[in-house]
């Protein structure tokens, strides 16, 4: 407040408190002018009064937004990947300071904070004409989620610009968990990056793995080779093919590297070397997996999630701000 509001003899802004009160007061018959003169004060004391008093109010709520969105930024910029404002409320949380949606939203808009904004791949095409004719049926036909979670995973490769040419991902997703369960970065499109990643898996998650376990794909050249298909007997695992040219059929695989491309762009431009995309590759997949919190995941992240089905814990933060 101003040095006149705040050097206010107390009795005398207790008084136009009392007429505030009262003008707000629906059932009140009397105007300021009125209520001044019974108080024996000015109206322009009162308005001063309360126009000071709104400039404080104000201030206060501008400090209250500053400090808010600086928490907001935070969130935002955790290990250096972009976030909407989803991301944003669920990564709050784990830091003490949950806030509604809205808020995030009037904030982001009010200081010009924007979140990425997928993009098509325009490469898909590419594979579309490297497939043979060696095609699984589509078992899974979009039920991704209905066997629970290690019943059905998702593979496909993306292109990822490195200076004038590409480097190649192939990526094994849980979409029930949506977990990444293997990944592996290529310079060529070459098969035996594809085959290393389910060597991966199996590496890595054979315990958590039966007999009724599918891997989807695209019909690409990879998943149709002799050499897939047999990795894929070897392991005791059943295959099965989207549609041709239909996204749809493995929609949750296309979602990811959608939302993974956005919050690696930031950093394409810096990327000389292989080396350097692999790193921060390897840095996402682990960001992602353990630190992006998704709604769709009852605001955990996968490894989280999966936890949570497995033994049935939430995680603290949750449990502390009650969520889910």
């Amino acid at each position: 407040m101003s040095s006149s509001a705040s050097g206010l003899n107390v009795s005398k802004k207790n008084i136009f408190e009392a007429i505030k009160k009262e003008i707000n007061d629906s059932n009140s018959c009397l105007d300021v002018k009125e209520l001044c003169q019974l108080a024996g004060v000015s109206r322009s004391g009162y308005y001063r009064y309360i126009s000071e008093e709104a400039e404080l109010t104000r201030t206060l709520k501008e400090a209250k937004d500053r400090q808010d969105f600086a928490l907001i930024y935070q969130a935002y910029n955790y290990r250096g990947y972009a976030k909407g404002y989803r991301s944003i409320c669920m990564r709050l949380i784990r830091m003490g300071t949950p806030m509604n949606h809205k808020k995030v939203i009037r904030l982001m808009r009010k200081y010009g904070l924007k979140c990425p904004i997928r993009k098509a791949n325009p490469y898909r095409r590419m594979m579309k004409a490297m497939k043979t004719d060696a095609i699984a049926p589509n078992v899974v036909s979009r039920q991704f989620k209905s066997r629970g979670p290690r019943q059905i995973l998702l593979t496909d490769i993306t292109y990822i610009r490195l200076n004038k040419s590409f480097c190649y991902l192939s990526v094994i997703i849980d979409p029930y968990s949506m977990q990444v369960l293997a990944f592996e970065l290529s310079e060529s499109l070459g098969i035996d990056f594809v085959l290393l990643t389910v060597k991966q898996l199996m590496n890595n998650h054979l315990h958590s793995l039966d007999a009724t376990t599918i891997i989807h794909s695209d019909q690409g050249s990879h998943y149709t080779s002799v050499k897939f298909r047999e990795l894929l007997k070897d392991s005791n695992l059943r295959q099965s093919m989207s549609r041709r040219g239909n996204c749809w059929d493995n929609a949750p695989q296309e979602s990811f590297f959608g939302h993974m491309k956005d919050e690696l762009a930031p950093y394409v431009s810096s990327w000389k070397t292989f080396d350097d995309v692999k790193y921060r590759i390897n840095d996402w997949m682990d960001y992602y997996n353990n630190d992006r919190y998704q709604s769709q995941l009852r605001g955990m992240s996968p490894n989280e999630y999966y936890h949570y089905l497995v033994t049935n814990k939430l995680p603290s933060a949750l449990t502390k701000y009650g969520q889910n």
